[in-house]
């Protein structure tokens, strides 16, 4: 009796420690199985990616955007969506905005160009000093063919493709110029990036005369939708996530003009005539490209100096 008393016990031993093994094995392999599943998110838990919802009142220049059109609508929002989310870039344009938009924007008032295309000139650039790979250069990124034709002076020792107040003259005449071939602002801004013929041609193949019913290279089609993004960014920019305090944004140092008819051997020594250094000379005066001004025919130049 007293020996299956034992092995009864022996055996309730041997079954509890397997159901106890079978047990912690089994947590073990759901925590393993567990832990191969993708998280729920990757980022942090306050990170999101939210959708945008379009302003129903876009317009460039006055010319209302035809937001109940699918494809315009998705176009819109793509560029919307690239230029919030695209964050870095976005607080810079908006920081160079705030250094060049009190310049263009009276000269865009003296020539009767709509306030809307500053931000033309903005997406074209970004308001930085580099060349395009096809050559275009300058705040408006004008090719030099275009620019002699209208007149600016454009060699390797003096570029006004860089004068801001000459260049913005130009565009001014070039984008008066197709509005009134084309039509509209709309399309005269689409001709900016394209060329009045290229459009004038699409437009008449397709038998269409909107920019937003036109077929257009990728680009272009593009084009008109930056800008209007940049301008609704720029306009609201907390309601798009951007965060700033005024201090933050760039501004343009005030400078005077001195009036030059004569050449100039050296600017860097010119520049300390002005209590400045040569870097400083550039900065003023992008259109001076090298370290002195030629100008065997006289020309009267304006260049900018600190103030006194």
């Amino acid at each position: 009796m007293k020996t299956a008393k034992r092995i009864f016990s022996f055996l309730s031993v041997v079954i509890v420690t397997v159901l106890f093994y079978n047990a912690i094995n089994k947590k073990h392999l759901e925590k393993d199985s567990d832990t191969s599943k993708e998280p729920e998110t990757q980022t942090h838990k306050t990170y999101k990616i939210k959708s945008l919802k379009l302003p129903e009142n876009l317009n460039l220049a006055g010319e209302r955007v035809p937001l109940e059109i699918p494809d315009v609508r998705e176009r819109m929002e793509r560029e919307l969506l690239v230029n919030t989310y695209w964050q870095s870039n976005g607080l810079l344009l908006i920081k160079r905005a705030n250094k060049y938009f009190p310049i263009l924007e009276p000269l865009l008032k003296k020539y009767n160009l709509p306030d809307d295309f500053k931000f033309l000139a903005l997406a074209e650039s970004g308001f930085i000093d580099e060349t395009s790979s096809a050559g275009a250069a300058g705040m408006w990124h004008f090719m030099k063919t275009t620019g002699k034709e209208y007149g600016l002076e454009i060699n390797s020792n003096v570029d006004e493709r860089y004068d801001i107040e000459k260049s913005t003259k130009v565009a001014a005449e070039y984008l008066k110029k197709s509005k009134e071939r084309l039509g509209t602002w709309t399309l005269a801004a689409a001709a900016y990036n394209a060329g009045n013929y290229g459009i004038s041609k699409r437009l008449k193949t397709q038998q269409v005369n909107s920019y937003y019913d036109a077929l257009l290279p990728n680009e272009t089609e593009r084009y008109v939708f930056r800008i209007l993004a940049l301008k609704e960014i720029i306009t609201n920019p907390k309601k798009y996530g951007f965060v700033f305090e005024e201090k933050d944004l760039y501004k343009l140092e005030e400078s005077r003009t001195v009036k030059v008819d004569t050449a100039i051997s050296n600017l860097a020594v010119f520049a300390k005539g002005f209590s400045m250094n040569y870097k400083e000379l550039k900065i003023r005066n992008p259109w001076l490209r090298e370290n002195k001004l030629n100008n065997k025919s006289r020309k009267l130049y304006h260049i900018k100096v600190p103030l006194e």
